[in-house]
């Protein structure tokens, strides 16, 4: 008489299996492209930071504002799918300036923040629904 030993997965096993790793992608993806957002959305902060020292330079050289171009750092163009870096409406002027950082792209689904912006007073804003303390991390 011989033996016969099962080898390999029965359906019902593969298909527990399937069911299981469907479950853990439906939680983990959501988190993951959260976290995608925040990651650019901090890289965006950073890059106005600089953008607001390069004009803080361009205004001890100049004593005015007025004349200036929106800064181009590296960080802009590495962005560059994800934000749109500009001045408001009528800035620079002669001692204010105020730079947007639009959310594009992938990064427009990021509605809590929205476009983030910064003055020259160091101001942080955001046109989002969230706060700018949470935001500006």
């Amino acid at each position: 008489m011989k033996i016969h030993l099962q080898k390999g997965f029965t359906l019902m096993e593969l298909m527990i299996t399937v069911a299981i790793v469907g479950i853990l992608a439906a939680v983990a993806y959501p988190s993951y492209q959260s976290s995608v957002l925040r990651t650019h959305r901090v890289a965006a902060g950073g890059c106005l930071l600089e953008m607001a020292q390069a004009l803080e330079r361009y205004y001890t050289s100049n004593l005015s504002y007025t004349g200036a171009a929106v800064p181009a750092p590296t960080c802009a163009g590495e962005l560059s799918g994800r934000y749109a870096f500009a001045f408001a409406t009528a800035q620079p002027t002669a001692t204010t300036y105020q730079i947007n950082a639009a959310p594009a792209g992938a990064q427009v689904s990021d509605t809590a923040c929205g476009s983030l912006t910064i003055n020259q007073t160091g101001t942080k804003g955001i046109t989002g629904t969230g706060t700018a303390a949470e935001c500006w991390r």
